[in-house]
């Protein structure tokens, strides 16, 4: 693997999980601008507590830069186009989560 950087968008709602002996981990989604006008989505997984958290803290939109392990990969789509994607693991998460309205 690549260690790499990325950013873009969160791209749906990060997902918390529970893998074998009770591993708890998170998932997301990213699109990342790649060749204009071409996005790469980013499937991104999370083990650590603390980029676990700030992925959760996110919701669909919202910016963010990941560190982390990378592998690239490629899919087609269902027009037959080879597009790029990229597999990462993040042990680092930087984001500033939208603004939540206060509850009255």
């Amino acid at each position: 693997m690549i260690e790499g950087l990325v950013a873009g968008n969160i791209w749906g709602e990060p997902e918390k999980r529970a893998g074998k002996n009770n591993s708890i981990f998170v998932v997301a989604k990213v699109r990342a601008l790649g060749t204009q006008p071409e996005l790469v989505i980013v499937n991104v997984i999370a083990f650590d507590n603390a980029a676990s958290k700030a992925l959760l803290a996110l919701r669909d939109g919202d910016a963010v830069s990941l560190g982390g392990s990378l592998l690239p990969k490629v899919w087609i789509d269902k027009q037959g186009v080879s597009r790029a994607a990229l597999d990462m693991v993040a042990s680092r998460v930087l984001a500033l989560p939208t603004a939540q309205t206060p509850q009255e």
